[in-house]
């Protein structure tokens, strides 16, 4: 078990040493200039010893023996001690400066990273991981990593310092250096020690860091349903848990810390102790003068706190290592999409083609085995140039998975997705989005202004936003808005009903003259008659526009120049709307069913007008 301990931790220093040397080749420059710095800080530190015992002989006890003491005396002192504190102090200033740009730089490199990492990776993966789990990569595990760069200069520092302080101790009297030589190997292997009692408990409680996280993004993700359904009180104990379980692992590293902090405070107050001890006998026997005993003291003290940087480096190794390798999952993970050079067309409507498309979504158990569930079976679809194809489909049948790979958010397993017969695969980065958009039936709003929400940034005039919020039949209700184009929506659209945030959704879409628009269910948030008005603004603005909706409503299912009917994600039929009624029993008992329901909601809402009607009458 010894040997099991041992080797684990000559492991973790091994990984947390190639920690190190990869932070200190990001950051070379800024780091070089902290180790100078440091490096100032400890061979100032050591000539402050030499300093005191220098002036001790030469100033103070011959004011002593004197029985009063001089100006250029008083100048002397104050001059020596002054030139040493104020080179320490540029060291200081230097090494934390450097120390912290090195530190935060890397912070900020590798949060760039992982998050555009994020954004490489395709949704597969996305949904093999919490969103709270890729927050704790972005955030707590990069600051993890590189916190240890915060003691790491010092320690240095403490190296040189160290080595200065036992060359001066040897020069001034061999016997007490000895002593030193025996102490600062103890404090070495004490420090060895706490790093091995530290490594796991700060590994565990860096990892139950990351799942508070998790727990805590997943609770305020679901706070409608948490709210609605009354589980309050659940998701309170399920947060209380895992953060008591982090509160006593942070618990543990204290108690661990305070064990072993005694010990490295003890052992150079002994060695200060034993120094007096024999440094008093050897100038009662006149080996030594007062001063070089003064001065080998005064070097044990002053190193003592120092040396704890080598503790506090050897500490942060083992979060370091957490840290880095959840950073470098995340830096690894294979799955980003391979990307060509082709361009597609543009000017004009554009060709879509699926071409026996296959795609099954994948789910990670507990215990790490990747399941898989086929929602995509063998799929042949065209959709021509300047058309609109309805697709039409009982619920899970992969309409909105068949969307995905249309737009490339995720590659199909098998088969191919074409645009204007290109493989999309070919298409270089950001190739499709120049010329296609998707509206999902989820719509995400910025918190941001209505103007910020349609534009996402680009150079758009008013004109044109007012024209695709038209379009999108958004322009009256934004009108009536406090400050019109100007007004922010808050938080995920908080202050905008759902029909609303969708209308905003497909403007964003509208004003990009898109050759290719893939609406999913994006018109479900809103009314029969808006959605009519919508799909004929639609129908009239896209003239040079390809359009695949996926469509519940007959209203829209009538727009379009061809319907697919897929089911349990086969492309079961597709052709017009009566050739599909009259061959396809299930496209048949499906839209009947929409007819059926659209009907009963129409009853419904002109029996609530005649009543309204006789109320007033009466």
């Amino acid at each position: 078990m010894t040997t099991l301990s041992s080797l684990q931790t000559r492991s973790s220093l091994r990984q947390g040493l190639a920690v190190l040397r990869r932070g200190v080749h990001d950051e070379p420059r800024w780091f070089a200039v902290a180790v100078v710095g440091s490096t100032i800080y400890g061979v100032m530190t050591s000539l402050t010893a030499w300093a005191i015992g220098h002036v001790t002989d030469k100033a103070i006890t011959p004011a002593i023996a004197a029985g009063h003491v001089t100006a250029g005396q008083l100048w002397y002192i104050g001059g020596t001690v002054a030139l040493v504190v104020i080179a320490m102090i540029v060291g200081v200033i230097g090494r934390r400066i450097a120390g912290g740009v090195a530190m935060y730089n890397l912070g900020a490199r590798y949060r760039r990273q992982v998050t555009r990492q994020y954004l490489r990776l395709p949704l597969r993966w996305h949904h093999r991981h919490p969103s709270g789990q890729l927050l704790s990569n972005a955030n707590a595990d990069v600051e993890a990593t590189w916190n240890v760069f915060a003691p790491l200069p010092m320690a240095i520092g403490v190296l040189v310092m160290l080595v200065f302080g036992v060359i001066q101790m040897v020069v001034v009297d061999p016997v007490l250096a000895l002593i030193g030589l025996t102490v600062f190997p103890l404090l070495f292997l004490a420090n060895l020690a706490f790093q091995r009692a530290m490594s796991p408990r700060v590994t565990w409680a860096q990892q139950l860091r990351a799942e508070v996280s998790e727990v805590a993004h997943e609770s305020f993700e679901a706070a409608l349903i948490v709210k609605s359904l009354g589980r309050e009180d659940f998701e309170t104990e399920r947060f209380l848990h895992v953060t008591n379980q982090l509160r006593d692992a942070n618990i543990e590293v204290g108690r661990t810390r305070g064990r072993f902090d005694p010990a490295i405070e003890a052992i150079p107050t002994i060695g200060t102790l034993a120094v007096l001890v024999v440094g008093t006998m050897r100038v009662r026997s006149g080996q030594l003068s007062a001063a070089e005993v003064v001065q080998i003291a005064y070097l044990f003290s002053i190193m003592a706190f120092p040396v704890r940087a080598l503790g506090w480096v050897l500490a942060e190794l083992p979060r370091a290592v957490v840290g880095w390798d959840r950073v470098s999952a995340v830096l690894g993970a294979e799955g980003a999409m391979a990307y060509g050079e082709r361009a597609l067309p543009t000017g004009g409507a554009s060709h879509l083609a699926a071409h026996d498309v296959g795609y099954a979504h994948e789910a990670v158990t507990e215990s790490g085995i990747i399941e898989h569930n086929p929602a995509i079976r063998g799929v042949t679809l065209e959709v021509p140039a300047g058309s609109t194809v309805a697709l039409v489909g009982p619920t899970g049948s992969g309409k909105s998975t068949l969307t995905e790979l249309m737009m490339r958010l995720v590659d199909p397993d098998s088969g191919v997705v074409r645009v204007d017969r290109i493989d999309l695969r070919e298409v270089r980065r950001r190739g499709l989005s120049q010329v296609a958009a998707l509206v999902a039936q989820q719509t995400f709003m910025f918190d941001d202004t209505v103007r910020g929400n349609v534009t996402l940034g680009e150079a758009h005039p008013d004109e044109r936003v007012w024209a695709a919020l038209e379009v999108a039949q958004a322009a009256d209700f934004v009108a009536h808005l406090p400050r019109g184009l100007d007004t922010r929506v808050g938080e995920r659209g908080a202050s905008l009903s759902g029909g609303q945030r969708q209308r905003v959704a497909l403007a964003r879409a509208v004003i990009r003259d898109p050759q290719l628009l893939i609406l999913d269910d994006a018109t479900s948030a809103v009314d029969l008659s808006v959605e009519q008005a919508i799909l004929a603004g639609l129908r009239q603005a896209s003239s040079g526009t390809t359009v695949l909706v996926v469509a519940y409503r007959m209203a829209t299912i009538l727009l379009a120049d061809e319907v697919a009917y897929i089911e349990e994600g086969r492309l079961v039929d597709h052709g017009d709307h009566a050739s599909l009624m009259a061959r396809c029993a299930g496209y048949e008992r499906l839209v009947t069913a929409y007819a059926r329901e659209a009907a009963e909601r129409g009853a419904i809402a002109a029996e609530e007008q005649r009543g309204a009607g006789e109320e007033v009458r009466l």
